[in-house]
């Protein structure tokens, strides 16, 4: 099976090659990396990678950019293999990856398990990441060694590049595109399971640089959750309750907030979208102008 990953990145160069260097340290190495980015100037490549690496440049905001390097990938990938350009995988990550595809022909999409996630605190370092997937290495998981899933997250997931068709990411979540994976995947799972595979592990650093601003985010936390509803691709079940956790999160920490979280600018954004939703406005491109 050829397998391609895809990383889109905005403002993070020096991540994205230290990225490059430690995929070259994979078991099975990718046949492509496609790096999706809105120019140049936010590439930076190591010297030399045992793997071809393509760049794409294009519209900035994370659905578009997923898109913009899923059209060079569809049409010459098996598995098509989105990272966050801060997701750190296990060393058998890919490996793993082609042997679940290989081994459940109705598996549409897979994620792996991610064994800490910085974008829930201050962020890990890159060390804190490899520590961690350490710790995990032989370690057994508590639950069940295959879990299905509403839709994927989208900082480690992949698909199998027949089942795409035209399903594109959804361009009207604009700029960091709160969701994106969800409502993708979610859609996917009409032509196969979307699943976490437990064994196949990998570290979010949650890195700061790169993000919306906390208005802009906190807009998104809940038109987009309701947009996506309207739109039919996310049940309510699902988008409600992230969507008032959200909102009761940065109420409770307003008063004290972390200093990596604008929990103000986060509820001041999603005060503006509940009145916005209230007046039967559900537009998630309103960023664009806050």
């Amino acid at each position: 099976m050829k397998l391609t990953v895809i990383i889109p990145t905005l403002g993070r160069s020096e991540q994205v090659a230290r990225l490059l260097r430690y995929l070259s340290g994979q078991t099975r190495l990718p046949d492509e990396i496609i790096l999706s980015a809105p120019d140049a100037t936010h590439v930076e490549l190591p010297e030399s990678c045992p793997f071809p690496v393509s760049l794409v440049f294009g519209p900035k905001g994370l659905a578009a950019q997923r898109n913009s390097a899923l059209a060079r990938a569809l049409g010459r990938s098996d598995i098509i293999t989105f990272f966050d350009d801060d997701f750190v995988p296990s060393a058998e990550y890919l490996e793993q990856i082609e042997r679940a595809f290989a081994e459940n022909d109705g598996w549409a999409v897979v994620m792996g398990m991610v064994v800490r996630d910085g974008a829930t605190n201050a962020g890990l370092t890159w060390e804190a990441a490899e520590a961690a997937l350490r710790e995990a290495e032989g370690k057994e998981h508590d639950g069940p060694p295959v879990v299905d899933h509403i839709g994927a997250y989208g900082c480690n997931m992949s698909l199998r590049s027949s089942l795409v068709g035209d399903l594109r990411f959804d361009e009207r979540l604009v700029l960091y595109g709160w969701q994106e994976d969800i409502d993708f995947t979610s859609q996917m799972r009409s032509k196969g399971r979307v699943v976490c595979v437990t064994s196949i592990t990998g570290v979010h650093l949650g890195l700061k640089t790169g993000r919306v601003s906390g208005e802009r985010f906190g807009y998104s936390q809940v038109v987009n959750a309701i947009y996506l509803i309207k739109k039919g691709s996310v049940p309510a079940s699902f988008a409600l309750p992230l969507m008032f956790r959200n909102i009761a999160a940065n109420l409770a920490k307003s008063l004290r907030p972390e200093p990596y979280v604008d929990r103000r600018g986060r509820l001041r954004g999603n005060m503006l979208a509940i009145l916005h939703v209230a007046m039967g406005r559900i537009e998630p491109e309103y960023i664009l102008k806050i």
